[in-house]
């Protein structure tokens, strides 16, 4: 049995490696099925390429995963479409990935597609793909909605799985590892090659925006995690990793244990992380430091501890500033992540983001605010629903969500006119802030070139 995998184009000049996607590419192979990636990223193929190549080579299944973002709904409808044209389509089209799970039946009605599989895909992939090769019912399968004739059936949802160390590792053999490891993230050198690892799925908190559905958190050995990343420092030069958890700093005791492995390993390499400020203690940063990390993308989301309540984010604005402070003494770069428009928010609770924000900028990277999105599958979703603000997913889809950075539902008491403007006014003065530190630097390199005779100076080069 032969299945295809495809790959979307997202726009990006370098995309960023697909770990999912390599998961299910490597448990099916495991399970001894003939599985092809199709990298329409790496080739920015149009969608008439795929229609050609099905028509050239023969599938019995092919497979696409997809999160809910406005751009990636829009081009899973341009797949679905190029796969349907084609006069050689394999027999199952199956979705996957956070963008179908909270609707799958929506999604198989926009797409065509055969099967949509909710939730963590490697145990369910695998049950479904012997199925079909057996030619055995699906109804028992679960995490899966699929056609039966004209009518669709969700089976009930599989359990997370809890030993994920058992998941082989993702099938890097059969990627184009050489452009994946050329993304660029905060304080990469021209000598870093770059790669996300997963040291553990699933987090501990419950943010009322968060859209994801699989509850618990369960992590990885870290002994497992270090001889991953050491197999992709030997085979690819791999020196710079992202763990790319929803949350690795998900508990103190994590943390520290994690980061003792990777100092006891006397392995070095550059890392960055998704952080909780709950968690920001000097004792904590100072070992993360000690152990390669150079930046953590904090989600802090709002600076008012009214917002930060109603957004059930368990953080305070107290927290956030010893944490950040705390960040920076330790010599590493904060990530910070605020987004507007959450159930009560202001034009004033937005401005104190952007102080906040112009306050502790460290400069490495470009940081603007965008407004929330009650993407299906999240709390903020079905209250958009229940408060008539939404009617349902296809009005989110179709009608509201048409940009991450515009206004899909408004949940504050401005009018939409009013919150756009807040928000370009915040977003204005961030740039003119970021861009004006930039030149600052610029203009004192060029005087230490010229005043000094700086004879390390490399030109005025782009990374």
């Amino acid at each position: 049995m032969k299945i295809l995998l495809i790959i979307y184009d997202n726009g990006s000049y370098i995309h960023y490696f697909p770990v999912g996607t390599a998961y299910i590419a490597s448990v099916l192979r495991k399970e001894g099925y003939d599985v092809e990636i199709y990298n329409q990223d790496v080739h920015h193929y149009p969608e008439e390429h795929l229609t050609d190549y099905l028509k050239n080579n023969k599938f019995d299944i092919i497979g696409l995963g997809v999160i809910a973002g406005y751009y990636q709904y829009r081009k899973l409808l341009k797949i679905s479409k190029a796969i349907n044209a084609s006069k050689n389509k394999p027999e199952y089209y199956i979705l996957g990935g956070h963008g179908p799970s909270p609707e799958p039946e929506y999604f198989l009605k926009k797409t065509g597609a055969d099967v949509a599989v909710i939730g963590e895909g490697e145990e369910t992939i695998v049950e479904l793909v012997n199925a079909i090769s057996n030619k055995n019912p699906l109804n028992t399968i679960r995490g899966i909605a699929y056609r039966n004739g004209e009518q669709i059936v969700i089976n009930d949802r599989r359990s997370v799985i809890h030993d994920i160390d058992n998941i082989p590792w993702p099938a890097y053999d059969m990627f184009p590892i050489e452009y994946y490891r050329l993304l660029r993230e905060a304080h990469c050198t021209n000598k870093d090659f770059f790669m996300p690892v997963l040291s553990a799925r699933g987090c501990t908190f419950k943010c009322n925006f968060c859209y994801r559905m699989d509850k618990g958190y369960r992590a990885r050995n870290p002994e497992a995690i270090i001889e991953e990343i050491k197999y992709l420092n030997k085979d690819y030069g791999i020196n710079y990793i992202e763990f790319a958890d929803e949350l690795l700093m998900s508990s103190k005791a994590r943390i520290i244990e994690l980061c003792e492995a990777i100092i006891k390993s006397k392995f070095g390499f550059k890392w960055f992380c998704c952080g909780r400020l709950n968690y920001a203690t000097p004792e904590v940063l100072k070992m993360m430091k000690n152990a390669g990390c150079v930046f953590i993308n904090y989600g802090i989301e709002s600076f008012d501890d009214i917002a930060l309540k109603n957004m059930n984010k368990a953080l305070t604005t107290e927290k956030i500033i010893s944490g950040i402070e705390a960040t920076l003494e330790a010599g590493i770069s904060p990530g910070y992540n605020i987004i507007f428009g959450n159930i009560g928010e202001t034009n004033e609770i937005l401005n104190k983001g952007v102080e906040f924000l112009l306050k502790y900028d460290d400069g490495a990277q470009l940081r603007t605010i965008r407004p929330v999105t009650p993407y299906p599958g999240s709390p903020l979703y079905y209250y958009a629903i229940e408060k008539g603000l939404l009617k349902d997913v296809e009005d989110f889809y179709e009608n509201k969500h048409v940009n991450s950075d515009l206004l899909s539902v408004n949940f504050t008491d401005m009018s939409n006119e009013k919150f756009l403007r807040c928000l370009m006014e915040a977003n204005i003065t961030l740039l003119k802030n970021y861009y004006k530190n930039k030149l600052d630097q610029m203009i004192d390199v060029t005087k230490n070139l010229y005043l000094n005779s700086d004879a390390t100076f490399r030109g005025y080069r782009q990374t």
